[in-house]
């Protein structure tokens, strides 16, 4: 039960045994009243019809004596059952009324508690931490849980700031000299008395080079996503998929993979470099983890108050215990960790964390013929609402 309902349930109670003790004393004591008395002084006789009396001890003063007390033991009787029923009634209202005043004054003092309430969870939602819940009440125990509760929120807004920090520092750090690799291993394998086995290692080199920029830069996307989207701009998703898809034409080919284009309208809101960037894994991902001659399908639709990006592709099984764990940053797919042009890990988990940033979801499915069925869903433009 909730606070409200045991709180309304424990005034109820507390009115039900008060009254009924209450109603136990009256009835104790009515009947007391009530009970006959050897002790009172019977008449020496009686006046029937008004001229005539019996001395005690006639018969017709013991018939007379015995239909009075026959009387007054109905009398009795009907008394103690009317107290009964009518206290069982009053008790029951009583109650009723109990429980209502303190559903209405449970009501009131929690109200304080459903603002706080109210307000943690839009802290929650939109997963700013700046934000404070600053209840300005009398101070007592809520006032002091509060405080706690926004002191707890300083404290691990400071602590992912700095981590967040720290990963873009520490990855705009390590892109130089991976630059510098780089360009000191392409002059050397383009110098003229350049062997074959010096080239060989220089492509390897290169490849990995390659493959660490690549890391570094997923590490700046998911720094940069776990921020929420405070400049909220309009767009179409459409627009932002086929840029996507028209740069990842040349890498479709190389893969043999054949994409199929299902564009409609879906204008939306949000930061279109971060969504492009969420579309660019997507497609990525469904190119390098496909087979070849395989396929690829993205569609962008309008819903009601949302659109989504639906992106499926053919390829390996799919078990579906594996699917939550894919979003999960440096997580692959059977385990394939050796390929380094498959990526770093990280792509699934930097869309969820722009998705999660503009408002939307994430929900990926395996096919059945293999491979996986991604869709993302963002919140629909406030003016594309009004027009429809």
């Amino acid at each position: 039960m909730s606070i409200r309902l045991r709180f309304a349930v424990a005034c109820a109670g507390v009115v039900l045994v008060l009254g009924g003790l209450a109603l136990t004393g009256v009835y104790l004591v009515v009947q007391q009243s009530l009970a006959y008395r050897t002790g009172l002084i019977t008449p020496r006789y009686i006046v029937v019809d008004g001229y005539r009396g019996f001395e005690r001890f006639d018969d017709i003063y013991e018939v007379a004596r015995e239909r009075v007390m026959q009387v007054r033991a109905v009398y009795e009787r009907d008394t103690l059952a009317n107290v009964r029923t009518v206290g069982a009634l009053l008790l029951l209202a009583a109650t009723g009324g109990g429980f209502a005043l303190g559903w209405r004054a449970a009501g009131w003092v929690l109200r304080p508690v459903a603002a706080v309430t109210e307000t943690a969870r839009r802290v929650a939602q939109s997963h700013d931490l700046t934000e404070r819940i600053g209840y300005e009440g009398p101070k007592d125990e809520l006032r002091e849980l509060t405080g706690v509760f926004d002191t707890m929120l300083g404290r691990l807004a400071r602590s992912f700031d700095g981590q967040r920090r720290f990963v873009a520092n520490a990855s705009h750090e390590l892109r130089t000299p991976l630059t510098i690799n780089r360009t000191l291993v392409d002059v050397a394998v383009r110098r003229p008395d350049a062997t074959d086995d010096v080239k060989r290692l220089g492509e390897s080199l290169l490849l990995v080079n390659a493959r660490h920029e690549r890391l570094i830069d997923g590490l700046l996307a998911l720094t940069e996503g776990e921020q929420t989207v405070l400049d909220r701009r309009p767009f179409d998703l459409t627009d932002v998929a086929e840029h996507v898809l028209d740069q990842a034409t040349e890498e479709a080919a190389e893969h043999e993979v054949v994409i199929h284009r299902l564009l409609d309208a879906a204008p939306t809101v949000g930061e279109a470099v971060l969504v492009e960037r969420l579309v660019q894994n997507l497609v990525e991902n469904a190119i390098r983890h496909n087979h070849p001659k395989g396929e690829l399908w993205v569609t962008t639709r309008q819903r009601s108050e949302q659109v989504e990006l639906v992106v499926a592709n053919t390829g390996l099984q799919v078990p579906s215990y594996e699917i939550e764990t894919i979003f999960e940053p440096f997580r692959r797919l059977h385990g394939d960790r050796l390929h380094s042009d498959r990526g770093s890990g990280l792509g699934l988990s930097i869309v969820r964390v722009i998705a999660e940033a503009h408002g939307g979801t994430v929900i990926a499915r395996p096919r059945e013929e293999g491979g996986l069925t991604i869709t993302v869903e963002l919140p629909v433009s406030l003016g594309a609402v009004d027009l429809a």
